[in-house]
C-alpha cells in the first residue's frame, strides 16, 4: 500500500489533481489498474490515499528529531519546511491544492484541517509554545504560500517573525 500511496502523491505533486487520468495514477503506482481500484476504489480515494501519505512523510520529515531547545528548535523547523518547499512542493502545499481543484468536497476540507492542526500542534509541542499554535501556523502557512514566490527570503521572514515571537513569549506585556 505504500508504493501505491506513494506514486499517488508523486503524480498529484507533479501534475495537480485536476490532469493525471487513472491510467497516469496506475503507472504512477505502479501496479495493475485492478490492484490500484483494490486498495483505492475511487478517484477520490486515490487523492486521500495520496494526502494520508504526504501528511505521514511531512510530519517525519519536518518534526523528527529535533533539537531540545525549543529556539533552536523552532528554527530547525523553519529549515526543515524550506528544505521540504524547495524538494517536495515548490508548487505549495498540496492539500490547499487538492481543496482548489475540489471545493465542495468536505473530507478533503477536513484533512486540511487536520493536516493544519497537526502542524500547529507538532510545532508548539516541539517549542514548548503551548496556545501559540495560530502564531506557528500563520508563521509556517506564509513560509508555504510564499515559497513559490519568494524562496531564500520567505525563510528569512519567517525566522524574523519567529524570534519576534519567542521575544514575545520570553517578555510578555
Amino acid at each position: 500500500m505504500i508504493r501505491i500511496a506513494s506514486g499517488l502523491e508523486r503524480a498529484f505533486a507533479r501534475n495537480g489533481f485536476a490532469e493525471p487520468s487513472v491510467e497516469d495514477l496506475k503507472e504512477a503506482a505502479g501496479v495493475s489498474l485492478r490492484t490500484l481500484y483494490k486498495y483505492t476504489p475511487s478517484r477520490d480515494e486515490m487523492v486521500y490515499t495520496a494526502l494520508d501519505h504526504r501528511q505521514t512523510r511531512y510530519i517525519e520529515r519536518v518534526f523528527a528529531n529535533l533539537p531540545g531547545d525549543r529556539d533552536l528548535a523552532l528554527y530547525t523547523i523553519i529549515d526543515r519546511v524550506a528544505i521540504w518547499m524547495s524538494s517536495e512542493a515548490s508548487h505549495g502545499c498540496l492539500f490547499h491544492a487538492a481543496v482548489a481543484a475540489a471545493p465542495h468536497d468536505e473530507k478533503l476540507r477536513a484533512l486540511l484541517l487536520d493536516h493544519k492542526a497537526e502542524v500547529a500542534d507538532c510545532a508548539a509541542k516541539a517549542t514548548g509554545l503551548d496556545g501559540c499554535q495560530p502564531d506557528l501556523t500563520l508563521i509556517l502557512e506564509g513560509l508555504t504560500q510564499s515559497w513559490p514566490l519568494h524562496g531564500e527570503a520567505a525563510v528569512s521572514s519567517a525566522k524574523r517573525l519567529c524570534s519576534a515571537l519567542l521575544h514575545e513569549v520570553k517578555t510578555p506585556s
